[in-house]
């Protein structure tokens, strides 16, 4: 059984996870239509689509629908992704694109693929953010955060005693993963 102080009683904030969604449906837009899978405006539409159902289902309990759908919308922004990526190794070689175009087409998707990989750690980390609140445990079950590496007793010392990764935390990993060479 968990320490008291191993305890976290407070629900991970979800607004985080529905900005970086709302953020990968901005950067989309911003890509040249050339870039994007079907029209520019399908994938921020479907994903508006689908975060309100997803918002919904939470709000009223239903846990599995939830947990479905936000597989779902990881899953159709990650194939987006991986299209988008693709369209751009293809624009390479043609010329028809701008040095600078390529560049920071390149650099946006780049940033999309960190949000995706972040969303997608947060998501299945320790079963998902209810999952995580309804066992109510210090830490992360796939991740070492520095957090976790304080003795028990040092963890109120340096204010993080009640300490959980949140989407921040994953979307630092995210950022530190895909910005280094190391594995």
């Amino acid at each position: 059984m968990n320490a008291p102080q191993d305890r976290v009683d407070t629900p991970e904030p979800r607004w985080q996870a529905l900005l970086a969604f709302l953020a990968i449906g901005a950067i989309y837009l911003a890509l040249p239509s050339n870039l994007v899978v079907g029209p520019t405006w399908l994938l921020p539409t479907a994903i508006v689509v689908l975060l309100v159902p997803t918002v919904v289902s939470h709000r009223v309990g239903k846990l599995s629908l939830n947990r479905t759908l936000g597989v779902l919308i990881n899953g159709i922004t990650t194939l987006a992704l991986i299209g988008s990526v693709i369209l751009l190794v293809r624009a390479l070689p043609s010329h028809k694109e701008s040095p600078l175009q390529l560049l920071r087409s390149g650099g946006l998707l780049w940033l999309t693929n960190v949000i995706v990989f972040a969303l997608w750690y947060w998501r299945l980390d320790g079963g998902g953010p209810t999952q995580r609140h309804q066992e109510n445990k210090f830490g992360s079950t796939s991740f070492l955060f520095p957090q976790m590496q304080i003795q028990r007793d040092e963890r109120s010392q340096f204010a993080c005693a009640r300490w959980r990764a949140r989407f921040v935390d994953y979307l630092f990993v995210s950022f530190t993963q895909s910005a280094t060479f190391g594995p």
